[in-house]
């Protein structure tokens, strides 16, 4: 499978002014493929370590920070000798070993000949206790599911996601039937590469929904590995409400609805740590559309988003049936899934929202792109009333809106409609 991050590791190998790389990621969203696959093609030999497998090299770092000894175990429990320049170094797993993250930093200071890339997760590297982050020390790359272009491109489908990439508005009208279909199915796959695989080998929905529940219980097991005990029962209740609460009109996320007589103070660190795993997204509220958006972020306001379209509509137990008949998962669930697919396609260029504090007013999201504000509605179907974009355009004297729809390319003098499938390359 292709995935756009590859480019990016190419550009970081190339680079006059490489650093140790670490790929971050949740769970199974491909980073140990990516790696491997990428060392296989671009370099002479691979020289990979598990250390959540191979138990025993856990201990690697504790000693000190040598890099030589550090490149002789590594040799000899691999078997392979690391030359620099044709061998990619690759430690996955690297938070399950003690100042592991560390170490990076005297490898690109005594060391930079070696190329070297890290993979785990959120959480372990963030937290990564008792030993210093080597700020400045390393390059990173940032992992997600697989976007629409990537499963067009899996699907074998690369001379369509062309002609979306070039925006040749006449073709896409003819293709228009075909790309809604490919963006219903998904809906239901989602870009998790294993039920992607799985989807492609055998079209089999029922095989790509098993995936993504066992996908999904991982992810609940994994809470118990970092999260405290007494937090465990309220990042569960937070889980199982994302579907409810992306539902509502107003997707604001409110932590009334998870229990009666909930606050927020009950539920911030159950929360940060869904957020720091990578497994939702948070979307703030801005009070106004000013420069930089960030100066007008309203930190009490916000919408909780999933890490994956079809990973939510697995959680929300929806059957696919109903996504792919007809154009009624764009009516169902509210349009909870066309505004997740739209985040997910959009998150590289920092989304936020706005809602007026006294009326039902809100635009589903707000990009910056230099110094131009970018509002942008997600419509469910093909009904094209966009009252509140316009009063946010007018309001706030926006030249241009955004409405992504089931309907065609179409220009007015303050708004353009954009087709769904076009939301990630759009921009």
């Amino acid at each position: 499978m292709k995935r756009l991050a590859y480019n990016q590791l190419l550009q970081w190998k190339n680079s006059a002014v490489r650093k140790p790389l670490i790929v971050k990621g949740a769970r199974q969203v491909g980073k140990t493929w990516l790696l491997k696959h990428f060392g296989q093609e671009q370099y002479k030999q691979v020289l990979y370590v598990n250390f959540e497998l191979q138990k025993n090299l856990r201990n690697l770092f504790k000693q000190d920070f040598d890099t030589q000894r550090i490149l002789l175990a590594l040799s000899i429990a691999t078997g392979i000798n690391p030359e620099p320049q044709n061998t990619l170094i690759i430690l996955d797993e690297i938070q399950e070993a003690e100042g592991g993250i560390t170490a990076l930093k005297y490898f690109y200071e005594n060391a930079p000949q070696y190329h070297i890339a890290v993979a785990g997760s959120y959480l372990g590297i963030s937290l990564h206790k008792n030993y210093s982050f080597p700020v400045g020390k390393v390059d990173f790359l940032e992992l997600q599911p697989m976007n629409f272009k990537e499963f067009l491109w899996a699907m074998q489908q690369e001379k369509l996601s062309l002609v979306l990439e070039k925006k040749d508005w006449g073709l896409l009208d003819l293709f228009h039937p075909q790309l809604n279909e490919f963006l219903k199915q998904y809906f239901v796959v989602g870009g998790m590469p294993e039920a992607v695989q799985s989807f492609v080998k055998n079209k089999n929905f029922e095989d790509v929904r098993a995936i993504q529940k066992q996908i999904l219980f991982a992810y609940e097991h994994d809470f118990s590995k970092h999260v405290p005990a007494t937090q465990i029962p309220r990042i569960k209740m937070i889980w199982d409400h994302i579907p409810a609460q992306l539902s509502k009109e107003n997707k604001k996320f409110f932590f009334a609805h998870l229990k009666k007589g909930a606050r927020a103070k009950e539920f911030e660190v159950a929360l940060e740590w869904l957020a720091d795993s990578g497994l939702i997204h948070r979307i703030y509220r801005i009070s106004k559309p000013g420069l930089p958006l960030s100066a007008y972020k309203d930190y009490k306001s916000f919408k909780v988003f999933f890490i994956d379209v079809g990973l939510l509509s697995a959680l929300s137990d929806m059957d696919y049936r109903i996504i792919l008949q007809d154009d009624k998962i764009f009516k169902e669930f509210k349009g909870a899934l066309s505004e997740q697919y739209v985040l997910q396609e959009i998150l590289q260029h920092k989304p936020y929202y706005w809602s007026a504090k006294r009326s039902k007013n809100e635009v589903d999201f707000i990009i910056q792109q230099k110094n131009n504000i970018i509002p942008i509605e997600v419509k469910s179907g093909i009904n094209l009333k966009s009252k509140s974009l316009k009063v946010f355009c007018e309001k706030y004297h926006i030249p241009l809106g955004i409405r992504f729809s089931l309907a065609k390319h179409q220009e007015q003098d303050w708004m353009v409609n954009i087709p769904l499938y076009m939301a990630g390359m759009y921009f």
